[in-house]
């Protein structure tokens, strides 16, 4: 009993001390001078150089899984070192799907200085998807990493329904490059769904659009990645010139539709033989219909988008004070804005932020032809490539869809074949 006491005693005068030394009482008299406290914080310059290193060594290591081993375990593991490090550890935080701002930023504006790492950030899987595909999207990236670790069954969207669908991420493209050029807002980091769940809060309203996706990621192939991502939509570009191409086995394939079947964002495209051949006119006729159509619609989307410029403006924190200033202006009566109430208390220069806005709203007139025109382009360029037909023999990977996830790898029985017969060398020697 004496010796709990005097545990307790000295727990007690221990803690009275240490509460002393953070809350030490106010002393107005004595001139003495606290010494500054320094806490060691971790050189951030370490965590971007880890953060650099690790992107290049993961994706390494999918490309060497993916083309060499055929292994989804692999690309599996590395869903979760993603999700633990790039996701939750890193906060989803620079990420190299928002480091598209930063560059659109760094081209438009001189005074802006990118930083090294995210330009490296939004590099690297360029050029990996130039060798190789999109390696990026297969685990590495947190946002696609979390859809596939959920993934349990997948329900097949029409070929129709997924082309029209694939068009969203490059209006979302074109956006973000809009506001970036006029820095506006950050428009990824904004509406990312994915940022309140890795750091556990943040707006509600965007949390929940995460949580329908993940939910929706349970029956549908990341829905993210196929129909919002506008990274994603930017890799399968490079992705479908990418000098290796992926093949599903190193066997010949014998068409069984299992590969198929088991790929969750429809990138294996069936072979077409026994369809009956169409009028070799008939498919030149459409196609130069196509080819005609494809400048029209990019100069109907720049004048469309163009022509809603000045609507579009009012995402810029100084056109949408210049709007407030005017309606106060024109309706007195009515309650004053806290903007328009700290512009006065300020004394702000009204000309001043009208040659601003003037200035403004001339950029944005601008890069909404030119974001108009990507819509339209990209619309176009979807339909003629839908109009294309090509014939295939067998089962083949199309690159611009493909987020080498490795599915097909496990269900291939050429795979599962070439897979026995090493466990039955390695058990017979």
């Amino acid at each position: 009993m004496r010796k709990t006491l005097i545990i307790l005693t000295g727990f007690v005068c221990s803690a009275k001390a240490f509460a002393v030394a953070r809350f030490p009482k106010p002393d107005f008299t004595s001139g003495y001078e606290y010494p500054d406290i320094v806490h060691s914080v971790p050189s951030e310059l370490f965590w971007n150089i880890l953060d650099v290193v690790l992107l290049i060594c993961m994706m390494g290591l999918v490309v060497w899984a993916a083309y060499r081993k055929r292994s989804r375990s692999v690309i599996l593991s590395m869903s979760l070192v993603s999700v633990a490090y790039f996701g939750f550890f890193r906060s989803g935080c620079v990420c190299s799907v928002g480091s598209i701002q930063n560059v659109v930023m760094a081209a438009v504006d001189p005074g802006y200085s990118l930083p090294w790492y995210v330009l490296l950030l939004f590099l690297i899987p360029i050029v990996f998807a130039l060798l190789f595909g999109r390696v990026f999207c297969s685990g590495v990236c947190p946002l696609g990493a979390l859809q596939e670790l959920i993934n349990v069954r997948n329900f097949r969207l029409s070929r129709a329904v997924s082309a029209t669908l694939s068009v969203i991420p490059w209006i979302y493209m074109a956006f973000t490059i809009l506001y970036a050029a006029t820095r506006s807002q950050f428009l990824i980091c904004r509406l990312d769904p994915f940022i309140g769940i890795f750091r556990l809060g943040g707006d509600i309203g965007i949390m929940c659009f995460g949580i329908i996706l993940l939910i929706m990621s349970l029956f549908v192939g990341r829905p993210f990645c196929q129909f919002l991502c506008p990274y994603g939509a930017l890799l399968s570009v490079f992705s479908a010139l990418s000098w290796k191409k992926l093949e599903i086995t190193g066997k010949g394939c014998i068409n069984c539709a299992l590969c198929g079947v088991s790929c969750p964002v429809d990138a294996i495209r069936a072979p077409q033989l026994s369809r009956t051949k169409e009028d070799r006119s008939r498919g030149v006729k459409r196609i130069i219909l196509f080819v005609i159509l494809l400048p029209l619609l990019t100069f109907s989307g720049a004048v469309l988008l163009g022509s809603q410029s000045d609507a579009l403006s009012l995402a810029h924190k100084d056109v949408y004070l210049y709007e407030q200033l005017l309606s106060q202006e024109a309706n007195p009566q009515q309650e004053e804005p806290l903007e328009v109430e700290t512009f006065h208390a300020l004394g702000g220069d009204m000309e001043a932020l009208k040659e601003k806005v003037d200035s403004i709203r001339d950029e944005y007139e601008r890069y909404a032809y030119m974001a108009g025109a990507l819509i339209g382009f990209v619309i176009g360029f979807k339909l003629l490539k839908l109009s294309l037909k090509r014939s295939r023999k067998t089962y083949e990977i199309d690159m611009a869809r493909c987020t080498m996830c490795g599915k097909c790898f496990n269900y291939c029985p050429q795979n599962l074949k070439t897979s026995k017969l090493h466990t039955d060398e390695k058990t017979v020697s």
